[in-house]
Order: structure tokens, then sequence, then C-alpha cells
């Protein structure tokens, strides 16, 4: 599993962007218990994530309209399965309207490019 935390910061609010190995629906939770052991991320105010596995696009929201599709149009474009993303967000009491879309494929981007540091791929 990677983390990043504290990637981005705008009126208040915070992310962080995680991920790792994941082949289904059953996985997805499981990683998001996992994630959601520490305390900060169960907290958290939105856990939006998405995932392409063999048998289709899986995503959910928690809350972040449209961030699972946002994460999931990403994911297609690299052309990246078998791997769950989750977009955190912490509110921070001013809607950020537009800009949360922006927040979150920026997000992405950051984890997509760890992930290529890491492994090298």
């Amino acid at each position: 599993m990677l983390i990043l935390q504290n990637i981005i910061s705008d009126r208040g609010s915070r992310y962080a962007v995680s991920g790792g190995p994941c082949a289904s629906g059953e996985a997805a939770q499981a990683f998001l218990a996992q994630l959601k052991r520490n305390k900060k991320f169960a907290k958290a105010t939105h856990n939006s994530w998405g995932l392409l596995t063999e048998d289709g696009p899986i995503k959910n929201d928690d809350g972040e309209s449209g961030a699972g599709m946002v994460i999931l149009r990403m994911l297609e474009r690299e052309g990246l399965t078998g791997e769950i993303v989750v977009v955190t967000r912490w509110y921070g009491g001013k809607h950020l309207g537009g800009d949360r879309f922006r927040h979150v494929q920026d997000a992405v981007r950051i984890y997509l490019d760890a992930r290529k540091d890491a492994t090298g791929a």
C-alpha cells in the first residue's frame, strides 16, 4: 500500500492519495478497511476510489459526487487494471466547487507518478 499524505491543500481542505494491488470489489473493501485503521483516514470526510478489474470498473464517490468517475477515467487512460486508487479529502469548511475535480485529478496524477518512481514501470 502506497500512501501519500498532505499532497494538496486548498481553502482548508486537505488531500491524500493511496493505492495498491486490488482485484475485486471485496478486495477494495478490505483495502479501505486497512486504510481506515489509521484514525486519520477513518475520520476523513471522503475516501473516494476507483478500480478497474477484469470484470469491469468499480467506483465509490463516498459523498464526493463524481470523484469516483474522475479516478476511473484516469485509470482507464493509464491502462491500470488491478490497482485501487483512493483519494481522501478532509473538508476544510469552504466549498471548492469545480476545483475539487481538479484536485482529485492532481491527486491521482501524483499517485501514478509516485507509483512509477517506486516500481520503475
